[in-house]
């Protein structure tokens, strides 16, 4: 199917999804200027909301998955590939088309032209009414997300779902204003004094750099993936979806929708297709150095993201990979609340994110409490006895950690031990739906700053240190040093002091990382909103790019322009 068959269709198809989610571009336009809250996707699970039996419907679309072949159809199929666990105890079974690259990147290329022709608006509207039909299944996505990341339900329904449509949607928006900055076309005369004027007719073109690979991580899937994947596509590139094997449901469920939409409008669904290895496989490297593929989006090790950066030359490579996040204590009125928002931050999803907590910076000396001196070792106290009080009650619990997703985070976790002082051990908790999860409570080690060995690289994980550190200025150059070495997406001080949240300001701004000053109420560190906060900041080595902003999204295409001559307008006597 291509457009030169139904070409009028397809453009009135696309433009009637354009202006049906008109009103919803130019909100999210007003958005990413003004900074303010705002978002399109509601994030609570209620019934009220996305419909009285969304959950059981997504519930059971979900296991409708499990143990049968997903459907799908795209051009290079060889054989099925899969092997799906959830980390909450269970296999899904299900089977994916496995990819001859070759058919399948011909496959693509082929689909280029056309969707290179439809112009912004047409590609923004077929990408809204993508995002919309994915909010429709944010239940069947949560899941899906559930049970391959080992994120808890809310959660899952939240990142793999709103929040990740959210950062879709934002990533349209954004590169829509840059598609449209300029005029599409304009009539050029130059004034020749007596002579006639000197008159060109100009069309500036969008021109996509060609085929996007987008590879999907384990731990977000879709909320890492979409801002790529959204970016490339409405700025007129194919978009080839690589998703970690371990959590491939998500992102199928994504491809196939976008599919869908694209049928819809007569354009080749081949412009969005899923790439999916087997266990003897590594299509990611494989793909990312085809000649094809010009663009490559990345989240995950820094080790592969560096190999990335360094060996897919013929593409433009974005990354964010891991670094060591890090929270400067140095004084509180509201100990207490202070201690729940880390303790929290700690806790979510079992430490699993790129944006979690590890170092906790403390003078040796002490802090001050609402005035009074509390030691180290009763910051310690604190801090351990924070996180224990939250995760008591199991049922509670494992609603706040979700599950290990990978015996690479249990096996950092069962050596932490090794690196310092114990102050809070790691617990094993029984699930009470999935007894064959595993569930492990965060451990905080106590260590010196001069300890670099053990806090100064990334213990992915539900894995904190609790330094000693000289000073509060001590503790700053720590932040700033480990984020300019190893990277940070996030940053965090503590302070009644002006002086100190300045100076922790600075050194943020030294180390590239976005900073949060105490936060105690239900706003987390390790949490960000789209539209207003910006992800990673691409000046430092945690990622060379930022979700999202305008350098996300204008190096995706180029402007080429044609021009001819004109003849002199006709003269009436």
């Amino acid at each position: 199917m291509t457009q030169t068959v139904a070409g009028a269709t397809d453009r009135t198809v696309a433009r009637s999804f354009f202006d049906r989610h008109r009103d919803t571009l130019d909100r999210a336009l007003t958005a990413i200027r003004e900074r303010d809250y705002w978002s399109h996707y509601p994030e609570v699970p209620s019934g009220q909301i996305y419909g009285e039996t969304a959950n059981d419907d997504g519930r059971a679309a979900f296991e409708a998955y499990r143990g049968h072949a997903f459907p799908l159809v795209q051009p290079g199929t060889r054989g099925e590939v899969g092997a799906e666990r959830s980390p909450f105890g269970f296999g899904l079974d299900i089977r994916y088309p496995g990819a001859d690259l070759d058919v399948l990147l011909r496959s693509m290329l082929a689909a280029l032209p056309a969707w290179r022709s439809a112009g912004a608006e047409s590609r923004a509207g077929v990408c809204l009414e993508i995002l919309e039909r994915l909010n429709r299944r944010s239940f069947e996505m949560g899941h899906a997300v559930m049970h391959t990341t080992g994120q808890p339900f809310v959660m899952a329904f939240q990142a793999g779902g709103p929040h990740a449509q959210d950062r879709g949607l934002e990533a349209v928006a954004y590169a829509f204003a840059e598609m449209t900055r300029h005029a599409g076309r304009a009539d050029w005369e130059k004034p020749q004094g007596k002579r006639e004027p000197l008159r060109l007719s100009k069309t500036f073109r969008i021109v996509p750099r060609g085929l996007a690979l987008v590879i999907g991580c384990n731990t977000f899937p879709t909320w890492n993936s979409y801002p790529g994947l959204f970016a490339s596509l409405v700025t007129g590139n194919p978009v080839v979806v690589k998703p970690h094997r371990r959590a491939v449901l998500p992102l199928a469920i994504t491809v196939a929708v976008a599919r869908e939409v694209l049928a819809e409008t007569g354009f080749d669904p081949n412009v969005v297709c899923l790439a999916v290895e087997g266990e003897d496989e590594r299509l990611a490297p494989v793909l990312a150095t085809r000649p094809e593929v010009r663009i490559v989006d990345f989240t995950g090790s820094s080790e592969f993201g560096q190999w990335l950066e360094q060996n897919a030359r013929q593409a433009l490579v974005y990354t964010e990979k891991s670094g060591v996040n890090s929270i400067v204590i140095d004084s509180t009125d509201d100990f207490e609340a202070m201690a729940r928002n880390i303790g929290f931050s700690l806790s979510l999803y079992s430490g699993q994110m790129c944006t979690a907590p590890q170092n906790l910076l403390v003078p040796r000396d002490g802090i001050s409490v609402g005035g009074e001196r509390w030691t180290l070792e009763q910051v310690e106290e604190g801090l351990g006895g924070a996180v224990d009080q939250l995760l008591g009650d199991p049922a509670r619990a494992v609603e706040v950690t979700g599950s290990i997703v990978n015996d690479g985070v249990l096996d950092r976790l069962e050596r932490a031990p090794g690196l310092g002082r114990v102050v809070l051990g790691s617990r094993v908790i029984e699930h009470p739906q999935f007894p064959e999860a595993t569930v492990r409570t965060p451990t905080l080690i106590a260590v010196d700053a001069a300890d670099r060995q053990a806090y100064g690289r990334e213990q992915f994980g539900p894995i904190s240190f609790v330094v000693a550190t000289d000073s509060t200025a001590h503790s700053l150059e720590i932040l700033r040093t480990t984020a300019l070495e190893r990277g940070a997406i996030t940053a965090a001080v503590y302070s009644t002091d002006d002086a100190v949240l300045v100076s922790a300001e600075e050194a943020a701004a030294d180390a590239g990382v976005a900073l949060s000053c105490n936060l105690t109420g239900n706003i987390w560190v390790n949490q960000s909103a789209a539209f207003s906060d910006f992800h990673a900041t691409g000046a430092n080595p945690a990622a060379n790019a930022c979700l999202t902003d305008g350098a996300f999204v204008a190096d995706r295409f180029r402007i080429i322009e044609s021009r001819r001559p004109t003849a002199p307008p006709i003269r009436s006597n």
